[in-house]
């Protein structure tokens, strides 16, 4: 989709809601492990300086079946890379679809809020759950998002973040 219609793009409106006005960067890329991105971001921050970023990354890492640690590891490299830019990290709580295991999904999920807890730093909750439950917001692979789901995400990240960025 056109990127003024993913939530990205509708952030900058969604937060202005919020009483915020901000610039959003979209760094990502479609596809991108937390390995991709880690080795994308030092010129990221170099050219934007960013005051925040919130780090949505790992679903890729998850579908391939990589081992939790690998993007553990990785998401712990980019929020030292950001804190030293000096700009604040915020997390956003990533999980995979149940079909990976009951044990691969719990050790997975956890990454996140052990992540937060060790560097203490924000995490924000996982917001896919509450677009899957809505066929019509879900393109036919299952795991992204339509057109159509994208103001409510970023009007909920929006939300989740808002009381961040002071």
């Amino acid at each position: 989709m056109p990127i003024e219609q993913a939530w990205p793009g509708l952030l900058p409106e969604a937060l202005e809601k919020h009483h915020q006005t901000v610039s959003v960067i979209n760094g990502s890329v479609s596809g991108d492990t937390t390995g991709n991105a880690l080795a994308r971001l030092p010129a990221l921050l170099k050219q934007h300086k960013p005051s925040y970023v919130l780090i949505e990354l790992g679903a890729n890492d998850g579908l391939r079946g990589f081992s939790p640690d690998i993007p553990k590891q990785n998401l712990i490299k980019i929020i030292d890379l950001i804190i030293q830019s000096g700009g604040k990290p915020i997390l956003m709580q990533i999980r995979i679809p149940p079909n990976y295991g009951q044990r691969y999904s719990r050790l997975f999920s956890a990454i996140y809020p052990n992540i937060s807890d060790k560097k203490r730093i924000p995490l924000i909750p996982f917001f896919l759950e509450q677009v899957i439950i809505r066929p019509e917001w879900m393109k036919e692979d299952g795991l992204h998002p339509k057109a159509e789901a994208q103001p409510w995400i970023a009007e909920t990240v929006a939300r989740q973040i808002s009381p961040l960025l002071k």
